[in-house]
């Protein structure tokens, strides 16, 4: 496959001093080494007076961050009039002030622990968004899914250069336009949502790509996002394709080179490229998977 156009509105600096180390140690013979580490910091999110959680990230974009979160947490609606974002690098605190009074004291108590890494919660109330889901028709295309997982694997990134990150993706027909990566997957979609708030972006149209695994979480905050279309180079959870199932969201997984499998929302996609066309993933850009993708 031809070499992917560059048409990313953020991605991955892999070079950003802020972001990674370079530490010392030795290898499985004894001998010294040195290897870059990614730095994780804590960011305590505060919605206008209250405090509402720390979250462990590579902090790069902690405005998007904290916005997402909100949103994906249902704390934040999206008609709310955002009246500030304020963030103070020394303390490590973001703070985000509405125009709406916001109290969510009894919320807090309830969250419910998740499977993600690095902070992943879900309130109980979420569930709602699955059986309210009116998700947009939308078409995914076997090229566009192919000229995106190319992209991803073929841009710089954390995830090359230091490890220990996910990535997600925003892309619209076959060209990626955001890419985030963090210590926790659902970090990296927080800061996506966040992004896509901000600057008030459609998501009818829009393909939501991510590294890790698809599962109810993933699945709950991609349907609150209201993109019709998930991909993962993971696999799935029972609860993760049921949900998605419920939503009539298109869930496709283990895509890796040309092979994938869609579990939900098959309707969607067009099969319109030629597999002889298509290569296997090299291993050079092959992720942390089980037996059973490859």
């Amino acid at each position: 496959m031809d070499a992917p156009r560059d048409r990313f509105l953020i991605k991955p600096d892999p070079h950003d001093p802020r972001l990674t180390e370079r530490v010392t140690g030795i290898d499985q013979t004894g001998a010294k080494v040195e290897t870059s580490v990614t730095v994780e910091r804590a960011l305590t999110i505060f919605l206008n007076s209250q405090e509402i959680v720390t979250a462990m990230t590579i902090n790069d974009y902690p405005d998007y961050l904290a916005l997402g979160y909100l949103l994906n947490q249902n704390m934040l609606q999206p008609d709310d009039t955002v009246t500030g974002i304020d963030y103070d690098e020394e303390l490590s605190v973001v703070v985000v002030r509405t125009e709406r009074p916001t109290d969510y004291e009894a919320k807090l108590k309830k969250k419910v622990q998740t499977s993600g890494c690095a902070q992943g919660t879900v309130f109980g109330d979420l569930m709602e968004v699955i059986e309210q889901a009116k998700l947009p028709d939308a078409e995914l295309r076997t090229s566009w899914l192919y000229a995106i997982t190319n992209a991803v694997n073929t841009t710089p990134s954390l995830y090359l250069e230091a490890g220990a990150i996910h990535g997600c993706v925003l892309a619209v027909r076959d060209e990626p336009i955001v890419y985030m990566e963090d210590v926790g997957r659902h970090n990296a979609v927080d800061k996506i949502a966040g992004w896509m708030f901000k600057h008030q972006v459609s998501a009818a149209d829009k393909i939501f790509y991510t590294t890790g695994r698809l599962t109810s979480e993933m699945v709950i905050k991609c349907v609150r996002m209201e993109i019709p279309i998930l991909v993962s180079r993971s696999g799935f959870t029972a609860w993760g394709v049921e949900l998605a199932r419920k939503a009539n969201l298109t869930l496709i997984g283990r895509a890796r080179g040309k092979r994938f499998i869609a579990l939900a929302g098959e309707k969607r996609i067009v099969f319109d490229q030629n597999l002889d066309y298509i290569e296997e993933e090299s291993s050079k850009h092959r992720r942390k998977a089980s037996a059973h993708d490859d």
